[in-house]
């Protein structure tokens, strides 16, 4: 799958942007737990005030709390308030609007502590003032081995008591200084909310783009390797299985690589902020996230190690699947005149029970995976909701925490679900990318030179066989052993041989189907090996032994091998194939409508139409592989071309072309 990142190079500035934007969306996700923590214990609990520093208080209470404080700290308070006076409670002290961020925190440290211990005193009616300073030395000390059993968020919220009881003597309205905090916490968590909405839609419809190019970029590139195949290669990879892999596979890709963007991406941001977020939220509960992410990892394993290898034994029984269907529907006539109906039946459905077996243990073990992580999730959340609600009850975790550390322990476990989810299709994901880069990576054994030779004027016209052998690959012997001769300009060559001797072989040497094994064929004075591929296959017009028509109309097939053809070309190729009665008969004419691979056609009128094709062409060659077999005399006669296989005694003329039948090669 590393290697399909690599065919996105054009889409990395979209990728840039959906990598940006989940970042963004990870960040707003993982910040909604924690103003829920703010609404539930600064807002609720808390009446507003956020930390131990008080935006304001009286002289009394700042001496106070001064006389408290180490003498290293006594400068940093200072620093940080400022005096002023006050119409109704004369000399009072102010915060400097710029103590913010580490500097703030620094400040609730110093008097959080000394704010308990002025509560401590006060429920004691012991007056601060008046005790000596060794005295209060000791009840700080001891204040302070006190607090370390506690965390932070709990210090915290007993030192924000004694802020509202100092903003009440200022006649502050703690209700609604409560309400705007509450507001302000729940239009934050809106906006943050929305803008995440915002930031998946366009994750993922950049991701569908990003993806869907990706598939049109291997389907053309497939469709582009497959076609610079020679017959060996074909052989190598079958039809059916070169449809699965244009199909099937790069569609299995494309999907993974939608999923891959909005899922596997967005995950460890998830995962990673989540936790990092729990470790600063409350270390008490920490190890309840390592457990569950222990247990899911363990689970993801075990299951992979059980699907994985079934996954690339799919794809081979979708590709059987696909052979046996093709070979059903285009047998279909021969079926039915055999009667194998039934036989054909079995034979598919023995293939589909096989590929539903297989796919049936894959969705199964799959389907396994998604009620162990709700079994797992859900376990974790009791076992938050159990040991946190013990450390509430032992002051050492908020309220507020907890719901925080539970909602961000369900978004790291949602993070591995995720991806428990994804998993089910990268596998077969992989299979298929690797399915896709052997056709990619096959390299076609016929191919233009880099170099290719031009074509000698004086020899035009001219094709010589020179002491050339074939053996077709793994073959024992070779089917054509040491042929030689040459045609000039103006023959007609026949040859004649019994079924299997090699004349098919032996004219697909010409367009470089295949390759001589020994020897060399020469068109126009020329190894074909060694002209343009192109420029050869130009000079000739091939008949094949099974006539090929494509969907369209009469005319656009004949067009296909000269697209500039005028229609009186295309015409006088019809009357020279003998195929005008039946084009002619037609309505429509040359523009009469051909069904896929010819089939609302006759047999003999596709070979007809194949010659008008070649002829329409122009080429320097006609080669006809056997390609009269569905004619009637008078056309075989009028082609100047015959297979000779006729008992009929008018076919004499033909019998002195071709007695024996097969292919013959015409140079113009």
């Amino acid at each position: 799958m590393l290697r399909m990142l690599g065919k996105m190079k054009k889409s990395f500035g979209w990728i840039l942007l959906i990598f940006g934007l989940l970042f963004l969306q990870a960040v707003c996700d993982l910040s909604l737990p924690e103003y829920t923590s703010k609404i539930v214990d600064t807002g609720i609990q808390q009446k507003g005030v956020e930390d131990a520093v008080p935006s304001k208080m009286r002289a009394a209470t700042y001496d106070t709390l001064m006389t408290l404080i180490s003498k290293s700290d006594q400068k940093t308070v200072s620093d940080s308030y400022k005096k002023a006076n006050d119409k109704t409670y004369g000399e009072i002290y102010k915060l400097k609007s710029g103590v913010k961020g580490d500097q703030r925190d620094e400040l609730n440290d110093i008097l959080s502590q000394a704010e308990m211990l002025t509560l401590l005193a006060q429920k004691q009616n012991i007056d601060l003032t008046t005790l000596p300073e060794q005295a209060i030395a000791k009840l700080k000390e001891q204040m302070r081995s006190k607090l370390k059993e506690y965390p932070d968020s709990i210090v915290t919220q007993a030192a924000v008591t004694f802020v509202q009881s100092e903003y009440k003597a200022l006649g502050v309205d703690l209700d609604k200084m409560q309400t705007n905090y509450l507001w302000g916490a729940a239009w934050q968590m809106i906006a943050r909310a929305l803008l995440s909405m915002v930031c998946s839609i366009f994750v993922v419809f950049l991701s569908s783009r990003v993806a869907a190019s990706l598939g049109r970029d291997l389907r053309g590139e497939v469709y582009g390797k497959v076609l610079t195949f020679s017959s060996r290669e074909m052989n190598q990879f079958s039809t059916a299985s070169l449809i699965t892999r244009s199909t099937n596979d790069i569609q299995q890709v494309q999907l993974v690589m939608s999923l891959m963007f909005r899922i596997v991406l967005y995950a460890p941001f998830l995962a990673v902020g989540g936790i990092m977020k729990v470790m600063k939220t409350s270390s008490y509960l920490s190890w309840i996230i390592v457990l569950g992410t222990a247990i899911v990892a363990a689970v993801i394993v075990v299951l992979f190690a059980f699907v994985m290898p079934k996954f690339k034994v799919l794809q081979k029984k979708i590709d059987r699947l696909n052979l046996i269907s093709r070979e059903i529907l285009t047998g279909i006539p021969v079926i039915r005149a055999f009667s194998t109906e039934k036989h054909e039946e079995e034979r598919f459905d023995d293939a589909n029970k096989d590929l539903t077996k297989t796919n049936l243990f894959v969705n199964r073990a799959m389907a396994f995976m998604m009620p162990a992580m709700t079994l797992i999730m859900n376990g974790i959340s009791v076992l938050i909701i159990y040991s946190g609600a013990r450390g509430v009850d032992g002051g050492k975790i908020q309220v507020g925490d907890m719901m925080a550390f539970l909602q961000y322990a369900i978004q790291i476990i949602m993070s591995f679900l995720m991806l428990s989810m994804i998993a089910v299709f990268i596998p077969r994901a992989s299979v298929s990318a690797k399915r896709i880069f052997e056709v990619l990576d096959t390299e076609p054994s016929i191919e233009s030179p880099k170099e290719p030779l031009a074509p000698l004027p004086q020899m035009k016209g001219e094709l010589a066989f020179d002491h050339v052998s074939f053996s077709y690959p793994g073959a024992e012997e070779p089917v054509l052993k040491d042929i030689s001769f040459t045609a000039k300009k103006g023959e007609t060559v026949a040859f004649i041989g019994s079924t299997g001797s090699g004349k098919s072989t032996l004219v697909n040497l010409i367009p470089r189907f295949f390759d001589a094994t020994e020897g060399s064929v020469k068109v126009d004075g020329v190894d074909v090996r060694k002209m343009d591929i192109h420029e050869l296959r130009d000079k000739i017009g091939f008949v094949p032994q099974k006539s090929v028509l494509f969907s369209g109309t009469i005319a656009s097939n004949l067009r296909f091998g000269r697209s500039d053809a005028t229609d009186e070309e295309v015409r006088k190729a019809i009357a020279i194939a003998q195929a005008s009665d039946f084009v002619d008969a037609r309505p429509e004419g040359i523009d009469a409508h051909i069904a896929q691979g010819g089939s609302n056609v006759s047999g003999g009128q596709k070979q007809r139409l194949a010659i008008a094709r070649a002829v329409a062409k122009q080429p320097e060659f006609y080669v006809f592989d056997d390609s009269f077999s569905a004619l009637d005399f008078k056309t075989d006669e009028g082609a100047e071309g015959a297979d000779g296989r006729r008992d009929d005694a008018d076919c004499r003329a033909a019998r002195e072309h071709d007695p024996a039948g097969g292919p013959d090669y015409r140079p113009r």
